[in-house]
Parts: structure tokens; sequence; C-alpha cells
């Protein structure tokens, strides 16, 4: 990693939170959403924006846009780490006592939005995440591409419930559980990597929580975007099924779980990279257990609202992708 511009270091006293933002070209969206965290006000903040491959007049554009002021950092890695990686390298720069993430193409609703997150935290010792409700920029409307909770749910948007996971284009995270928990695995590059850190917290005795009433505006971008036909649906197959074995879910769900990605990999005619997904999976290391505590509360949050295998089989498997 290497210091590009902006601050060299947050502030040696304590503050409320670091803002991160991961950055791969992008340089319009990637602009936007820079100036999106510098606009956050009501808290102490410092902002990191980690760049993993720009083009170099990409890296210079973000350069200047933060040229002199002391209160962002913009650094360099070698390669691309991945979110999971990435994520883990921006949020150990700083010391604050969140950590908010924001997509490079997303954008808080209000000049507020960071500063209630971390009040939200404070409000709830016991709660590791919080989700934002992530809504299309254009419209406003529910990015259903990043509703990441049980379907039966959507029409709670708006409301404030508790979960299992966080949808990573906006949310904050204590940093205490996310020292206790340990981060993200680094492992998972994309895909899942939220879910996996929850899981770790919960058997913790964390919570996790949605809040509908703060938003994070989401463009969508299609450059840099991993579509379903390229890797996007390896990682997330084989990325599912490590966390479940490395949480110690039984041998007859994995194996559902297994047989219907297989299915469904055949309906989108992603036959081949599911069969590889699938093997990887089982090759890479597990090997923690799933706590009576975090059964329970995963029963109580999100496998409720699922619905039957039927449902499941009809509305989760037997459906193409998008």
């Amino acid at each position: 990693m290497r210091w590009v511009a902006g601050a060299r270091c947050p502030p040696d006293e304590p503050y409320d939170a670091d803002i991160v933002i991961l950055a791969l070209d992008r340089p319009a969206e990637t602009e936007a959403a820079i100036a999106s965290a510098l606009a956050q006000t009501g808290l102490r903040r410092h902002v990191v924006v980690l760049d993993q491959g720009s083009a170099p007049a990409t890296l210079a554009r973000f350069a200047a846009v933060i040229e002199d002021r002391s209160d962002i950092t913009l650094l360099a890695a070698e390669r691309n780490l991945g979110v999971a990686g990435g994520r883990n390298l921006a949020s150990s720069f700083g010391h604050g006592r969140a950590i908010v993430g924001l997509d490079n193409d997303a954008e808080f609703a209000s000049t507020t939005t960071a500063a209630d997150l971390v009040a939200a935290l404070d409000a709830a010792p016991d709660v590791a995440a919080i989700g934002c409700r992530i809504v299309t920029y254009a419209t406003g409307e529910d990015d259903l591409s990043s509703w990441g909770y049980p379907r039966a749910l959507l029409s709670r948007s708006g409301d404030c419930f508790d979960a299992i996971t966080f949808v990573g284009a906006g949310h904050a995270i204590s940093r205490t559980a996310w020292d206790a928990a340990g981060g993200y695995d680094p492992a998972l590059f994309f895909c899942w990597e939220e879910f996996d850190f929850c899981m770790r917290a919960i058997a913790l005795g964390w919570r996790v929580r949605y809040r509908g009433d703060l938003v994070v505006r989401h463009k969508v971008a299609a450059e840099r975007r991993v579509h379903w036909s390229g890797s996007r649906w390896f990682h997330f197959v084989r990325n599912r099924l490590y966390i479940g074995r490395k949480h110690g879910e039984g041998r007859m769900p994995l194996l559902a779980r297994t047989c219907g990605y297989l299915i469904k990999g055949l309906v989108n005619g992603l036959a081949r990279p599911t069969v590889k997904a699938i093997a990887e999976a089982y090759r890479m290391d597990g090997g923690q257990r799933r706590t009576g505590w975090s059964a329970g509360y995963i029963e109580r949050h999100d496998a409720v609202w699922r619905g039957t295998w039927l449902t499941r089989l009809r509305r989760d498997v037997l459906v193409r992708l998008r």
C-alpha cells in the first residue's frame, strides 16, 4: 500500500468514524461518492479512499479532488485485494469507533447519514453492524439488486428490524465488534463477505440491524461491475458453500444448498462455473462451529421469513439471474 494524496494519517485523538470507500475506475461516480463522504456533518470523521487498480489518469483525478485536505487520505494497493481484503486494509488505517462503508457508485441521501449511523450504534452497544436502505439513485425506489434480506421483508424496507447480514453499499460497523470478529475473511474476495462477518459477530453475541430510515442512493454503475455471466456466480456459489462449511451448517442443509445451486446453474446456462465453484468450496478450509445463540438468532430473524422449501425452490432456484 502506498500513500497518494491527502492526510498521511487520521488524527491522533479519538474521533467518531472512518468513512471507507474502495475505488477501481468509475471516476465520475467515485468522485461523487468522495464528495458525499466529505459533505457529512454532525460527527468527527476521517475519509479513507483505497484505490485497487484504477488507470493512472483516473488515480490522478482522485488525487486532485482531495488535494490539500486534512480529513481524507487516498491510498493505493499494490493489487486488487477484492472487497473483503480492500475493506480490511482501508479500515485498519483509521481508528474511529465506527467504520462507515460506502460503495464508490453510491452517495449518502443526506449530509447527516453517517452521523445518524454512529448515533444508532452508540444507542445500541450490542449491535455490531447497521445496514442502510439502498435505493436507486435515479428513482429513489428500493434497489432490488441490493436487497440482502428475505423477500417477505421487502414490504418493510422503510422500517427497522434485526437481521443476519447487511448490504455493503451503505453500512456502519462498530469497531469494537469489528476487532472482536476479526474483520472480513479475505479468502472470500467478494460476495457474502458481509454475511460471513455477521455470522462471526452473531456467534459472539452481537446483533445486526437494518435501518430503513437511513438511506444510501446507489447508481449501480455498469463499469467494473462483475455480472452473473462472469465470475460473480462462481464467487456467489463458492463463498456461500464455504461459509456454510465454515460455520458448521449441517450435512443435509449443505447438500440441499449444493443441489439448489447446481439446478440454478443449469437453469441459467452456468453449469461449468457452478461445478468449479462447488469443487473449490469443498477444498477451502472450514472449521468454525455455529453456537446455540447464533442458530436461534438466525431462525428468528431470517429463516422464519424464507418460507417452505417448495417456496424457496420456486422463488430462489428455478429463476433466471438478473
